[in-house]
């Protein structure tokens, strides 16, 4: 059974790489493989109705079980719909406007610097995939050339990975050790990753800004598409709720810091305020109007698919966990790189760029336990965890389907795989191994 639980994960990770050739949606083979590990788990246990349900509830060793992981998962689900929901309501009042309708130059480097710099703390506060999702769609607007437009995209994913990396709200990496306890102090959070995250983006960024030069030609003036002025909204309007979203989002870290609630709880506080605040907006207007800009209008949105697979991935991995072999995978990772933790995050993060990090992080945390002894680099704040947090954020930039960002991008502008890997990937690596580099420096 313990093989027969790997070969099943392997043979999803493989139908979840193969998405498109396939053509069945990553979802569907993580929630089949995520299922099918957890029945797979159930059998190897035998045939004790009462132990079987005991084992479910409290784990082998009573300190997990299935019940224990839904609970961390639902967490992290939660916290991801709000999020979600909150961001679409914002850019369904065209609230990002505020910000990009700002920029007029058509300089290409002076463009360059201003997107990736943007997209860096949009992504520490949206997210990396969100960030991602909106400046793909701002390029669009003001880049004209495919092949031109495709290199501002790709430093976007890079910028935007990296930007999600130093903050709990940013990535869905940082987030899952922020949420389960490896990283719950914020502000060590900041202080320690946000140096060597912008360095991951600001040496490609100067590396490139010696040949990518020029001006930008911009499209031509059209029409708008018909459902982007279906409902305008008043400026006044797309200001507030630009401030309302951003603000909630920012709000949630101090609310888990001051209450100890789990973070989804926060989210959902800010959601149900905007969520209000909203409806009194627009109390005024017929239904027709009113609808698209509503949270109920806005939730058709959310991407449920991605919500979905990372349920499906997560279930899959807390089957691995239960069977003991993340814990047996740590201790050929210790024994190869005689424990040291740069190099085993290292490998981590550039395995990263080849399978989702979520799943890659899921499993760290399985492997190593929080070490109760303060300075400990496995204690909770330690530099592993910090350092896990940046190579997975990170690392998924050096391949195209790596990374939420760049699969993202990889869809929205047909970039070629390819094509990427020539142009993109050996920066993406560069700024990777710099900013390890830095982190090293300062904290190893």
């Amino acid at each position: 059974m313990g093989i027969l639980i790997i070969v099943v994960f392997v043979l999803g990770y493989a139908a979840i790489a193969l998405e498109h050739p396939l053509k069945i949606d990553k979802a569907a083979s993580a929630l089949v493989t995520g299922m099918v590990c957890w029945a797979i788990y159930v059998f190897s246990l035998g045939s004790g109705g009462h132990e079987i349900v005991h084992v479910i509830e409290h784990g082998a060793n009573g300190e997990g079980g299935l019940y224990h992981h839904m609970f961390d998962i639902a967490n992290i689900l939660f916290f991801l719909m709000g999020a979600m929901t909150i961001v679409e309501l914002v850019d369904a009042h065209e609230g990002f406007a505020v910000i990009t309708d700002r920029i007029k130059t058509t300089n290409i480097t002076k463009l360059l610097w201003i997107i990736c710099i943007l997209t860096f703390f949009f992504s520490s506060v949206l997210d990396n995939l969100t960030t991602t999702i909106v400046m793909v769609s701002l390029l669009r607007k003001l880049i004209k050339d495919q092949k031109t437009r495709w290199m501002f995209v790709g430093m976007v994913v890079i910028a935007a990975n990296a930007g999600g990396a130093w903050s709990p709200i940013g990535d869905v990496t940082t987030t899952m050790l922020w949420i389960k306890g490896q990283l719950p102090s914020v502000p060590n959070i900041i202080v320690d990753l946000i140096i060597p995250s912008m360095v991951a983006l600001l040496v490609p960024l100067t590396i490139l800004s010696f040949t990518f030069k020029g001006e930008v030609e911009r499209p031509a003036k059209e029409k708008e598409d018909a459902d982007h002025y279906l409902n305008p909204t008043t400026s006044g309007e797309r200001v507030a709720v630009f401030i309302l979203g951003l603000g909630g989002l920012i709000f949630v870290p101090f609310f888990k810091t001051i209450t100890h609630l789990p973070p989804f709880m926060g989210m959902m506080l800010s959601l149900g305020i905007i969520w209000t605040i909203t409806e009194l907006m627009h109390k005024g207007k017929s239904k027709s109007e009113k609808q698209p800009l509503s949270v109920i209008g806005v939730l058709q949105k959310i991407d449920v698919a991605s919500v979905l697979f990372f349920l499906g991935i997560l279930m899959a991995v807390a089957a691995l966990q239960e069977f003991g072999h993340l814990r047996t995978a740590a201790l050929a990772l210790d024994n190869t790189f005689d424990g040291d933790i740069f190099s085993i995050n290292i490998v981590i993060g550039l395995l990263s760029s080849i399978v989702d990090n979520v799943p890659l992080v899921a499993a760290a945390q399985g492997m190593y336990d929080v070490s109760p002894i303060a300075g400990n680099h496995f204690a909770a704040n330690g530099h592993f965890w910090e350092l896990l947090a940046y190579c997975a954020g990170t690392g998924g930039s050096a391949l195209i389907i790596g990374s939420a960002a760049g699969v993202a991008a990889m869809g929205l502008e047909k970039i070629d795989f390819i094509w990427y890997l020539k142009k993109i990937s050996w920066l993406a690596v560069i700024g990777y191994f710099s900013g390890a580099v830095t982190f090293y420096l300062m904290h190893l």
